[in-house]
């Protein structure tokens, strides 16, 4: 008789108003607040600690490629089933255009995301940057076979003008996939204004990142891992921040967005073998110009 699987997962969708029990949850800076030890917790400087962290995020985040390569995120084919008709290309009276579908993806890593859509979708075209020179690279040696497809390149977009790479007004979607978390909170209006440049009119941005709540939040607040409020550093240096429904569409309509679609999917992964229940949430979102 097989084993019984150790994992058991559980999915659901939910607007999750009620982690609003949890904490303010209302904009960059509302808190949670889950029961943590304050034992080991430093919060001794909020600001130099984050200038510390994010004056050495390109290193941090180099390591982490260095040690996984690109094999600790999966591929994520899911973007197909839950955003494909923003990437499907089509003209008059819905007959296939010619004219190809520009995508950027802001903080490309190893590709997870560019890659299937590349091979799921022969019509678009996809601009791909990060600030890791590792991640770049790897990119761009996998990708040598769709070379006229793909556009890699360095860029640190809380700093870098991106219109200065790409053509401003000139991208019909752009992908933020677990990318902003890893941001300052305090430099995520200037990606967000960065991003505007070179964005149609009538373009889009399609998010996918962590929420307010999820079980590893709540870890790193036992942990003491916190920088500032809903903002922590993980153990290898790396950063990230966890956003409610408020907070993430705040944040993108007072920098020139429209919030078109918000929802906050849940999953419980239980680990029986230690009688562990993970809850695990990510925020999902549309926005447009």
């Amino acid at each position: 008789m097989p084993l019984a699987p150790l994992l058991v997962h559980r999915h659901l969708c939910c607007r999750m108003r009620s982690l609003r029990r949890l904490g303010s949850g209302g904009g960059i800076g509302g808190n949670v607040r889950p029961h943590f030890s304050r034992s080991g917790s430093s919060h001794l400087n909020p600001n130099a600690k984050n200038q510390k962290y994010e004056s050495n995020a390109t290193k941090y985040w180099d390591d982490f490629y260095k040690r996984h390569q690109g094999k600790f995120f999966k591929d994520r084919h899911y973007l197909e089933k839950d955003w494909g008709r923003y990437f499907a290309s089509s003209g008059e009276n819905g007959q296939a255009s010619l004219d190809p579908k520009v995508v950027l993806e802001v903080g490309c890593g190893v590709g997870n995301t560019l890659f299937p859509l590349l091979a799921a979708f022969p019509n678009v075209f996809i601009h791909a940057c990060d600030f890791s020179p590792r991640a770049v690279a790897f990119v761009m040696e996998n990708g040598a076979s769709v070379s006229d497809r793909l556009n890699a390149f360095i860029c640190d977009v809380t700093k870098d003008d991106l219109s200065k790479i790409i053509m401003p007004s000139s991208v019909d979607v752009v992908t933020m996939i677990f990318m902003l978390s890893a941001v300052s909170p305090m430099n995520m209006p200037a990606v967000l204004q960065n991003v505007r440049t070179i964005l149609k009119p009538s373009g889009f941005v399609l998010f996918r990142d962590y929420a307010l709540g999820d079980f590893a939040q709540i870890k790193l607040a036992n942990k003491g891992q916190t920088i500032s409020e809903n903002f922590y550093v993980r153990g290898d240096g790396t950063c990230s921040f966890y956003f409610s429904e408020d907070t993430l569409s705040s944040l993108f309509e007072r920098n020139g967005f429209n919030t078109l679609d918000i929802s906050v999917y849940c999953t419980q992964i239980v680990n029986r073998s230690r009688d562990v229940a993970m809850d695990r949430r990510w925020i999902r979102a549309t926005f447009g110009t």
